[in-house]
């Protein structure tokens, strides 16, 4: 669908954008597309959750396009920020993560909407005016999903690891699948190595699992799982 270039009203300045991604080249490339809209532009960038909040401050952009994975911090974590703090502010998630796992969750966290990184060179435009325009940008078959999984009432007899896990529960729960032991997921998500044990032990009780091998398998069968 070809997107409409809106012009700013005279005398209406841009609506201001801050771009949020801990790579240079892809806050630069969505900065790029963006600036080329007239009635848009990226008034500041950030690579972590205290550079973001501080810019957002500063800036007050009516828009913050978020990355989930930051340097040293929680994209996630940081859309909650953002809703607490500017609660008027429109919030838009690029990640390149599933989208099944994470934009209920994004959305859940009070983002807008979600788009992947494969797809935001291509529609990152259409999905920033979306949101603009006062409506969630989900892709049509992400939007199905979630209207099956409300329909059906969740079905605890169908209920995964995403349904049943807190964020951060299911952050270790992934890194412990990939391979991670407790100090280098630690590491990752900056909380203490006892901390992710007792996420660890929360996640062994709401996926009934007997113990640390149990994990390990449900883990690595989750991380390895295909793609819906």
């Amino acid at each position: 669908m070809p997107i409409n270039r809106a012009a700013p009203a005279p005398g209406k300045p841009p609506v201001p954008i801050v771009v949020v991604d801990d790579h240079p080249l892809v806050r630069e490339r969505l900065a790029e597309l963006i600036n080329r809209e007239p009635d848009l532009a990226v008034v500041g960038e950030a690579a972590d959750r205290h550079d973001a909040t501080t810019t957002i401050a500063k800036t007050r952009p009516r828009l913050v396009i978020i990355d989930l994975k930051l340097r040293n911090s929680d994209g996630l974590e940081l859309v909650k920020d953002v809703r607490s703090r500017w609660p008027a502010m429109w919030i838009l998630v690029v990640s390149m993560y599933e989208e099944s796992l994470y934009a209920e969750r994004v959305i859940r966290a009070g983002a807008h909407g979600y788009i992947t990184k494969q797809e935001a060179t291509r529609r990152v435009i259409e999905a920033v005016r979306r949101v603009l325009s006062g409506n969630i940008y989900l892709n049509d078959r992400l939007a199905s999903r979630i209207i099956s999984r409300v329909a059906a009432g969740g079905d605890p007899a169908s209920a995964t690891p995403s349904d049943l896990l807190a964020d951060r529960e299911l952050q270790v729960f992934e890194l412990t699948g990939q391979g991670y032991n407790s100090h280098e997921i630690a590491a990752q998500l900056r909380i203490t190595p006892k901390t992710v044990d007792t996420y660890r032990a929360r996640i062994r009780a709401k996926l009934h699992l007997h113990g640390g091998s149990e994990l390990l398998r449900a883990a690595i069968a989750w991380s390895n799982r295909p793609p819906e």
